[in-house]
């Protein structure tokens, strides 16, 4: 019976399991920890430097990878990964609230405050009112109220009295962006002291959301569903029907910039995954806004759609990072999209 072929490396992560996971496993009782400690005990290639642009008007220096903590905390703590990515030059932090992403908040908490002025803090939740419903005063008024009662749980399941930003979760409506009453409510927080800037996510919408964002000049940053071929359409799966691709919405994403507004983009990668995870495509997708220069380079679907958004019009990238491997796939893309498009930051 044949023999089954092995390499060097598959034998060191052997090894590795056995020696650095399997005393981590025994510690912890959690495998995906044992994994990533396996994992990095033979990843001997070098990481590059983290690169940081400034996140619009709030002045902060923020690494272009943003650690997305929502799905990956949701049902447990991973310090150790948090805090590699820390000591890696991650210095962003996204999460979001109990009702969507279960104990992400209370499991980043230990983390937050152990390095609370070294880090950006961002939660979210939303101000519930559906895409088509019009906003008058009392609606404004509820959906104020609401956002404001998610906030206060916010900073209790992160045991802080502070978030740098909160945003406005999955807005779809652009007259909630626009009512004068959600911003009440923020500027009321921050005279509190529970928050310091305005923010936004949206995979619904986007383009009528964003540039109601842009024309209040109320909001500090924006989390945006966009890939090299336009705005991501969250309820389809798809790139959303008639979009312009992102070089086309240059102009737009320009203004947001010139407003003030940060730009984060988020669902970059979504239509290169598995379908269980919202996307189907297969990876060559993207490769037609790649020219030859950049499909030659030795990066994975997913580190050149993250590289492209950031060369054309995103500030930062937020990704969900769930385990050492894609941290590092993550890293490697956010620290050198400028070299990988050979543009200027």
């Amino acid at each position: 019976m044949p023999q089954p072929k092995t390499n060097r490396r598959s034998f060191l992560e052997t090894l590795a399991m056995v020696g650095v996971g399997s005393q981590v496993l025994l510690r912890t009782r959690d495998l995906q920890a044992a994994t990533d400690s396996a994992q990095e005990s033979v990843d001997g290639e070098p990481w590059p430097g983290m690169t940081y642009r400034t996140l619009g008007r709030t002045g902060f220096r923020a690494s272009r990878l943003v650690y997305g903590c929502g799905a990956a905390l949701s049902r447990r703590p991973n310090d150790r990964l948090l805090n590699i990515a820390m000591e890696a030059g991650v210095n962003v932090y996204d999460v979001g609230y109990s009702g969507y992403y279960r104990d992400a908040e209370r499991n980043l908490s230990a983390f937050a405050k152990q390095h609370r002025d070294e880090i950006f803090l961002i939660s979210k939740a939303p101000a519930p009112v559906r895409a088509d419903d019009e906003v008058d005063t009392a609606t404004a008024k509820r959906a104020a109220a609401a956002w404001t009662m998610l906030l206060d749980k916010s900073l209790s399941e992160l045991d802080t009295g502070h978030v740098d930003a909160y945003y406005q979760m999955a807005a779809n409506n652009p007259g909630v962006i626009r009512a004068e009453e959600m911003y009440r409510a923020f500027e009321d927080a921050k005279a509190a002291g529970k928050v310091s800037y305005l923010g936004l996510s949206t995979h619904e919408n986007a383009q009528q959301v964003l540039e109601a964002a842009i024309d209040t000049g109320w909001f500090d940053l924006a989390m945006v569903a966009i890939t090299p071929a336009g705005w991501y359409d969250w309820n389809k799966r798809q790139i959303l029907e008639g979009s312009e691709d992102m070089t086309h919405l240059s102009p737009l994403l320009e203004r947001a910039k010139e407003a003030g507004i940060g730009l984060v983009g988020m669902k970059v990668g979504r239509l290169l995954a598995g379908r269980m995870f919202g996307g189907g495509a297969n990876g060559t997708v993207f490769d037609p806004f790649y020219d030859e220069s950049v499909l030659s380079q030795n990066l994975s679907d997913f580190q050149r759609s993250y590289a492209f958004v950031l060369a054309h019009g995103m500030d930062v990238v937020n990704a969900d990072i769930q385990n050492y491997t894609v941290l590092k796939e993550n890293f490697v893309a956010a620290a050198t999209a400028d070299k990988v498009f050979a543009t200027t930051a």
